[in-house]
């Protein structure tokens, strides 16, 4: 039985991301996965890292129990909405808090190199934009995509990092998005 984890990054629990997140949990339950969640809002933490790297903030239950959620998974679906060409502030703290040396990856003494610590898993990153995905990727260059599947996922093994991008969703109408609801679903239901 695959262990998906779906983690929500938008703080809005009505959201069309929410909805995303919904319709591919319903999607993967369909294929008997186990699902867990993670709803960044949900979570009380300090999402700055204090002190940067130099020292590190013992961290909160709910990001110790995000965390063991992650380390249980084998597929991790991520869904957040582009904002600013980033992710919301406290997905980023997430980020920021939990994919730590010693936890994600792991720095090689005396070399630029690092071991991979979260090695075995795939991602899928659904995100929403109010602007076509290829103009996100051709002016901009994709940058919460790139952070978050490269800088972050990949860098600590994570691999492959599937990407569907929703948009434009300001202007969406019900048809369109009812269109990207089974498309998430399906993604659930091929576990994918």
């Amino acid at each position: 039985m695959k262990k998906i984890l779906i983690i929500n990054a938008h703080p809005d629990k009505e959201s069309f991301n929410t909805a995303l997140a919904k319709a591919y949990k319903k999607g993967a339950l369909a294929s008997y996965a186990k699902v867990e969640e993670v709803c960044i809002s949900d979570l009380n933490f300090d999402p700055n890292l204090q002190n940067g790297y130099r020292e590190r903030m013992e961290l909160e239950d709910d990001l110790l129990e995000a965390w063991q959620k992650i380390k249980n998974a084998d597929h991790l679906v991520w869904v957040h909405p582009v904002w600013w060409g980033g992710l919301p502030a406290k997905a980023k703290g997430f980020v920021d808090r939990l994919f730590l040396p010693g936890m994600a990856y792991q720095p090689k003494p005396n070399s630029v190199w690092w071991d991979k610590l979260l090695k075995g898993k795939t991602a899928r990153i659904i995100t929403t934009m109010d602007q076509p995905g290829w103009y996100y990727w051709l002016v901009y260059g994709r940058p919460s995509i790139n952070m978050l599947k490269k800088s972050t996922l990949e860098y600590c093994g994570v691999k492959p990092v599937a990407v569907s991008s929703f948009g434009i969703v300001k202007t969406s109408d019900q048809a369109q998005r009812d269109k990207w609801l089974k498309q998430a679903y399906q993604l659930g239901v091929g576990l994918k």
